[in-house]
């Protein structure tokens, strides 16, 4: 990964694993690949940053963990949007959109 996308992706890393997560539940590795595809390979989140924010989202009650077996048959935690998570996703969403149209302004003006 870029340096320029390390630090995009550092600031907006729990957002985009609440909405992907907001999806369905899944485990960790699952939410990497789905963000990827999603993002067109935009996005490919290492488990030095990955596992961090699960267990970040999760002390914060925005995620809950269930260990379950995966598809292959390993053990795996299996992550679910909480309600809490749900309006902390929504509020961010509101912040995102406003953040954006606001750099999208200036971006747009004139030289």
């Amino acid at each position: 990964m870029t340096q320029g996308k390390a630090e995009y992706v550092k600031g907006t890393l729990d957002l985009l694993i609440l909405k992907i997560v907001a999806l369905g539940p899944n485990h960790g590795y699952a939410i990497a690949q789905r963000l990827q595809q999603i993002s067109k390979d935009f996005f490919q989140i290492h488990q030095g940053s990955l596992y961090p924010a699960l267990h970040r989202l999760e002390d914060r009650g925005w995620l809950e963990a269930e260990w379950k077996d995966t598809e292959t048959g390993r053990d795996a935690k299996f992550y679910t949007l909480t309600r809490k998570g749900r309006k902390h996703l929504e509020a961010e969403l509101v912040n995102w959109e406003r953040l954006t149209e606001a750099v999208a302004l200036v971006l747009r003006t004139a030289e």
